[in-house]
């Protein structure tokens, strides 16, 4: 997941990633947002190794613990929330800000109780596989030298 750097410019944002530096486009693909737009939950998430390799999802908790999150998308103002409520796991909720970019990339804010503007860091993850019932967040992570896919699937609650 490439954590990224925001910077306020009028209503919206431009921001870089820390590694790079490099741009990520703020060009919004709204007809991928409406089809996000409502209520999601987590159904899975996979990775090679992840019987034995941890991962740490949007530096909150390991990834498995996103299993069975709730997601609510506003694509009309980018906002929303998530709550992670595993059995297993400390129970987590915050507003979040996001949007998807021409370039396929979703973008996001963990607001937690911050205004938006106020929170300088994010995540940039791939939107693949994307219907009316289901859609994936691909984020790259380095495993021992090897850019690695984990895979988010999220299945509409309603």
């Amino acid at each position: 997941m490439k954590k990224i750097i925001f910077m306020s410019l009028v209503s919206f944002l431009i921001f870089s990633c820390k590694s790079s530096n490099s741009a990520t486009s703020t060009k919004i693909d709204s007809k991928s947002q409406t089809e996000i737009k409502g209520n999601w939950k987590i159904s899975s998430v996979n990775y090679p190794g992840s019987d034995v390799i941890k991962v740490t999802s949007f530096d909150l908790a390991d990834s498995k613990c996103f299993i069975g999150s709730t997601w609510k998308f506003i694509s009309m103002s980018n906002k929303g929330n998530m709550s992670l409520n595993s059995p297993n796991c400390t129970a987590y909720s915050t507003p979040i800000t996001w949007f998807i970019n021409k370039e396929g990339e979703f973008i996001l804010k963990i607001l937690d109780d911050a205004k938006a503007k106020t929170v300088k860091s994010g995540y940039v993850l791939r939107v693949a596989n994307q219907n009316a019932n289901s859609f994936q967040l691909v984020d790259k992570i380095n495993v021992a030298g090897k850019l690695t896919d984990v895979v988010y699937q999220f299945e509409k609650v309603n």
